[in-house]
């Protein structure tokens, strides 16, 4: 990503989290910094189907460690589906080794987004208090989840709007071929992948963790936090 672009994308998140903000005027800067996210994924697509030297279709392993990996896979896959990446997990350790396979901007992006995220979920789970009635693990878990779906909907909508909005009649086909792309890429590199049985969560804070996802900001801004982003309170 450009500096002009990540300039702008920090300079609005630093304004949306300004305590003087309103919740109105936090809410637009954010929303500002989720749009331009998603308009520099689509100006990349328009410009590598016009030159694929300029966006080749590459990979990259992300280490997602302990506590609640699992929970922190799932928030990656809530990232990774609406940016048109594909993500493989493997056991490693106590924790999880993500292998990523989109396009060079697209992997760019989904990191980017990614290490902010696990940031602004450590700082809202240790702004939530637990239930008494509900086991710690189990309500972190619920949050987290919570806290994922929402996230990945509003990154949906946020990629399908810069698309819509490209003034680019064949947009759609342009993206599909990407996500196809990216496919057989995954394809080729496991053959024979399976996919994992849904989770059942017990406790309560889905609601909780939702309501922090809408509040999320979706354009990462603490880029030199990678590692420590990582790595989820208990």
């Amino acid at each position: 990503m450009s500096e002009a672009m990540l300039s702008k994308v920090r300079k609005l998140l630093a304004q949306a989290e300004d305590p003087a903000c309103t919740p109105a005027e936090s809410a637009a800067f954010t929303a500002k910094a989720t749009e331009l996210i998603a308009r520099y994924g689509v100006d990349r697509a328009l410009l590598a189907a016009r030159d694929p030297t300029t966006d080749p279709v590459g990979d990259r392993v992300l280490d997602v460690v302990a506590p609640y990996a699992r929970d922190k896979v799932g928030l990656l896959a809530a990232v990774a589906e609406p940016l048109r990446c594909r993500c493989v997990r493997r056991r490693q350790g106590n924790g999880f080794a993500l292998h990523l396979f989109g396009f060079a901007s697209d992997l760019e992006r989904v990191d980017l987004l990614f290490t902010s995220l696990l940031v602004q979920a450590a700082h809202g789970l240790a702004a939530t208090e637990v239930p008494a009635d509900d086991h710690p693990a189990a309500f972190r878990r619920s949050w987290l989840a919570g806290f994922a779906e929402v996230v990945g909907g509003r990154l949906w909508a946020a990629e399908s709007a810069a698309a819509s909005e490209s003034g680019t009649p064949s947009m759609a086909l342009v993206l599909a071929d990407r996500s196809d792309r990216v496919q057989r890429r995954l394809t080729e590199e496991y053959p024979r992948l399976r996919t994992a049985p849904p989770r059942r969560l017990g406790g309560t804070g889905f609601g909780s963790g939702a309501e922090a996802g809408q509040r999320a900001n979706l354009g990462g801004r603490d880029l030199g936090g990678a590692a420590a982003g990582r790595r989820l309170g208990r």
